[in-house]
Formats: C-alpha cells, structure tokens, sequence
C-alpha cells in the first residue's frame, strides 16, 4: 500500500473569514497544496485583498469578495462569483466569527444575536448554498471551526459557547444529510491559539502563563497547525471521516 500525498491540486475552496487568523493561514496552506481560493470577510479592504495576493504569489487564482455571510444575498452572491470563476466549489470552510465576554446577567440580547448570527447562523447559511452546489456535483468536503468552548463551558462566553456547541451538532447533522452525495461534512475544535485577536493575552506575560499553565502541551498553538489539521480534512487522507469534531487543543479537552 502506497502511501498518499496530500494535495488539493483542481479544487476549489471557499474560506470565510480569510483575511486574518485562523482563514487566512488556511487559505494559503490550501493554495499551497494546489488549490485555488475564495476569500471573504465583511470588508473589502487591504487585509483581505492581500490574503489574496499571497495566494496569487503561490501560483494560485485567488478571488476576495466583500460578504456579509449573515446575510442570505450576500452568500448567493459569493457562491455565484465562485462558480463563475472556478465552475465548481470543492470545499467550504466557515471560519467566520465573533465573541462578546460578559456575564449571562450583563450579556444584551443584541450581542447574543450578533454572536449566534455570526457563528452559527453563518455556518448554516453557506453550507445550505454551497451544499446545494455540492449535491449536485455529487462532491464536496465542508469543514466548520468550531472551539474547544463548544465543548467546555466556560463562564464569561456564554453566546460563544452555545453557538460552538451549535455547529458542532450543526456539523453532524450535515455530515448525515450529505453522505450521501459524496459530501464530506467535518469540524475542528481549537484551543488557545497565537493570532493578532488573542495577542493581548499572549503578548501579557502574566496572562500568558495562566493560560499556558492549563494546556497540556505546554504551550499556544500556531496558525499553520490549525491550518495542517483544515488540510489533513480537506484532503483524500480523511476520506473515510464524517460527521468528526477534531479538538486541536494540545490536550486540554483530555483533562
């Protein structure tokens, strides 16, 4: 038995949220594994279109489109912008997200909305209109960021805990919808992660080594490990898992 390489090489993926963070590290490991990439983020502005050019420098086509993926028009428009260009959507990452911390007392029902509608509701919203593309292709591979919060409570998050536990159910459902259709639906569970949003707490020593003191490994994850976890779902080597939550938490959920 051969073993198999990992390359996206002819695919299409979308990756929302993909002008910073989390989105932008896997949108350029995708196009480094072959693929061309869909960015979007709410803003057309200089972060996203240079999420694109990088992955233009990678030899890639690339397209930033402005979406608002809470918003139904703005996701048709985006799934039509990819099919124009691409003629297909191989895979869909949902990476687009927000938290709000307060107590449940102090929390408004107006930041409850905006988290549930950026975190979930989103996610629903763009697997709905790619999976229908997906579907009819009879191919397709959608992988959904979740968090270790949708897993562990944690006080102080209550809108961004429920609406991570929601898409990873929201992840299993599809995963039994699309089966059938040769869709792969998964989703990834990440712990403290290094990126420009957390830099306050890692960039603090002193918050830094209370967080560190409760992972396992000892230590942040990087970007590029979240994104080698999105390739390794994206890929051929997962062509047997559907329907998974993958904890890329350096051990914490093992506790």
């Amino acid at each position: 038995m051969s073993a198999p390489s990992i390359s996206l090489a002819g695919k299409a993926a979308i990756v929302t949220g993909g002008s910073r963070g989390i989105g932008k590290g896997i949108a350029l490991m995708f196009a480094g594994a072959g693929a061309e990439v869909v960015v979007c983020s709410r803003n057309l502005d200089g972060k996203l279109e240079s999420a694109a050019d990088e992955i233009r420098k990678l030899g890639k086509r690339s397209l930033a489109v402005k979406a608002d993926v809470t918003r139904q028009a703005d996701i048709d428009n985006l799934v039509k912008q990819t099919m124009d260009e691409f003629g297909a959507i191989d895979i869909l990452v949902n990476n687009a997200g927000t938290v709000v911390r307060a107590p449940v007392v102090e929390h408004s029902e107006e930041d409850w909305d905006k988290v549930i509608d950026t975190n979930l509701k989103s996610y629903f919203l763009c697997s709905r209109a790619v999976g229908r593309v997906m579907m009819e292709q009879k191919r397709g591979n959608i992988i959904n960021i979740a968090s270790l919060r949708g897993i562990e409570a944690a006080p102080g998050r209550v809108s961004y805990s429920v609406s991570k536990a929601g898409v990873i159910m929201l992840t299993r459902v599809l995963a039994l919808e699309f089966v059938k259709y040769n869709v792969r639906v998964n989703a990834i569970a990440p712990g403290w992660i290094k990126t420009e949003l957390t830099e306050p707490m890692w960039g603090n020593p002193k918050t830094n080594q209370e967080v560190t003191a409760t992972i396992p490994m000892d230590r942040w994850a990087s970007v590029a490990e979240m994104a080698s976890v999105a390739l390794f779902l994206a890929s051929d080597l997962s062509s047997y898992v559907t329907g998974h939550t993958l904890a890329a938490d350096g051990g914490m959920a093992a506790i």
